[in-house]
């Protein structure tokens, strides 16, 4: 049985009291290599969305950080860094950028990468996507539904996979960020063996 990893939060110092940035740290694994290894690319991602969120401005008026565990357990640690930030305007901002890692590797998992290789998965999660859209009447910016990036966002949690959307991706800012949970039953048929999807299916 793979036991959940040990997450501690820790918090970027800043001046400002209006700024506060918490991350998460895998603590405690058995291979250093691959703590660092997946401490470093959360880092990472998390400075690439500060960059983007304006954390380095002088205009900065506001920014809060903080992160949701969405699967840790099986082997598989998955997580949304989010960050919001108001420079001024109608309204502030804010970016969610997800993570999936196999915790004994290291190995950060793309979409791609929870597939068979040559499956269309693609084409299979974007009809399951633009069915659910008709059915729950979002409302989209440009209509029709185009359908995924080959590496949209997402996140694992549970038995089922995430797809979302940034805000002003396919809808518009009212309606938030487009989340849309596919059961891993459901695409049972392209999911690559002994990939994080089929890990999380078994319950043995």
């Amino acid at each position: 049985m793979d036991f959940p990893v040990s997450i501690v939060t820790k918090k970027l110092p800043h001046a400002s009291p209006n700024v506060n940035v918490y991350y998460p740290t895998v603590m405690h694994l058995q291979d250093f290599t691959v703590q660092r290894k997946i401490n470093h690319a959360i880092i990472s991602t998390l400075n690439e969305i500060l960059i983007e969120q304006n954390f380095y401005d002088t205009n900065l008026v506001e920014l809060q950080a903080y992160y949701e565990l969405k699967t840790n357990q099986r082997g598989i640690l998955s997580l949304n860094l989010i960050v919001y930030s108001f420079t001024g305007g109608a309204h502030g901002m804010t970016i969610i950028k997800s993570l999936t890692f196999d915790v004994k590797t290291g190995k950060q998992y793309d979409l791609k990468d929870l597939f068979k290789p040559g499956s269309d998965y693609q084409k299979k999660l974007s009809s399951i996507i633009r069915k659910r859209i008709t059915d729950w009447k979002t409302i989209l910016l440009d209509p029709p539904f185009k359908g995924i990036r080959s590496d949209q966002n997402f996140y694992i949690a549970d038995t089922s996979i995430v797809i979302y959307f940034q805000l002003y991706e396919i809808a518009p800012y009212s309606s938030g960020f487009p989340y849309f949970p596919i059961p891993i039953l459901d695409i049972a048929d392209i999911v690559r063996s002994n990939g994080p999807l089929e890990r999380m299916m078994s319950f043995t």
